[in-house]
């Protein structure tokens, strides 16, 4: 069963009708968008519900093959603009990082959201981010103001 098939029998047990189309995205994953007329009901309250789907199908996948590629679920668009106003809103926190030079910290977030977050600010020459390692209780980003990078003495 594709991982298509497999969602489509997953929502329609849970009373949904849908339709589901498939792309890849830049990392070459298999993104499952689904298009329904009860999408609110789907993705649930800040994508819980579209969250707990993608874990249990990308669960079921790899527990048939272990080196599965994940499985991005996607309910009209609502991850792609949900990453815009995430990025777009830790952005104007970033301004206030470069203009007083003190950190600011960022609320909790799941690791999709925290990925996002340090993906954007990884070329960034004035803005870095810090999080705990994944053993931490607190699954929180710092903004920080980058140390200018000091040039290499020339030898004479």
């Amino acid at each position: 069963m594709t991982p298509k098939e497999l969602l489509d029998t997953m929502l329609g047990f849970l009373g949904f009708v849908v339709q589901i189309e498939e792309s890849r995205n830049e990392a070459g994953n298999l993104v499952l968008q689904i298009y329904t007329e009860e999408s609110g009901r789907l993705i649930g309250r800040d994508g819980e519900m579209l969250e707990a789907i993608t874990f249990l199908l990308n669960r079921l996948i790899q527990a048939k093959d272990k080196d599965a590629l994940k499985v991005i679920v996607d309910c009209e668009m609502y991850r792609s603009m949900r990453e815009d106003r995430i990025v777009q809103r830790v952005r104007e926190l970033a301004e206030r990082v470069r203009i007083t030079g003190r950190s600011l910290q960022l609320e909790p977030m799941n690791s999709y959201e925290r990925r996002i977050v340090h993906n954007a600010f990884k070329d960034d020459p004035d803005v870095a981010t810090w999080s705990p390692d994944d053993s931490a209780r607190i699954k929180q980003i710092t903004l920080l103001k980058r140390q200018p990078k000091k040039e290499t003495a020339q030898k004479e």
